[in-house]
């Protein structure tokens, strides 16, 4: 899982985030190995749940996409991307700091 997404992102360059904190491919991939997310995702195609690239490109544009993407992962839900539910992620499994993070980078791709 890991070499999926650090190939998938090479170039390693730091991209902006939310709240202008910068998250390189490597701290990305590992707060969504450690958080299970790499469970259901992939950066850009599907497994379990929708690929990073479709969900980004689902909220490109939408200036409360940072809020709508956190709110969707602590609450979780079904039938956005299709019936299979996303479990909620409590802070015990990702922090509001990473989470931020990740979002931001999502957002980002």
């Amino acid at each position: 899982m890991k070499n999926r997404f650090a190939s998938a992102v090479a170039a390693g360059t730091l991209l902006l985030c939310t709240g202008a904190l910068a998250l390189d491919a490597k701290e990305a991939n590992d707060i969504m190995t450690k958080s299970a997310c790499a469970a259901c995702h992939t950066l850009d195609k599907k497994l379990v749940g929708p690929p990073y690239k479709e969900v980004a490109a689902k909220y490109r544009g939408n200036a409360k996409a940072a809020e709508l993407m956190a709110q969707k992962v602590r609450a979780g839900g079904v039938g956005v991307w299709g019936q299979i539910p996303m479990p909620p992620n409590q802070k015990e499994k990702i922090s509001d700091e990473d989470l931020k993070k990740l979002v931001g980078w999502l957002l980002a791709l």
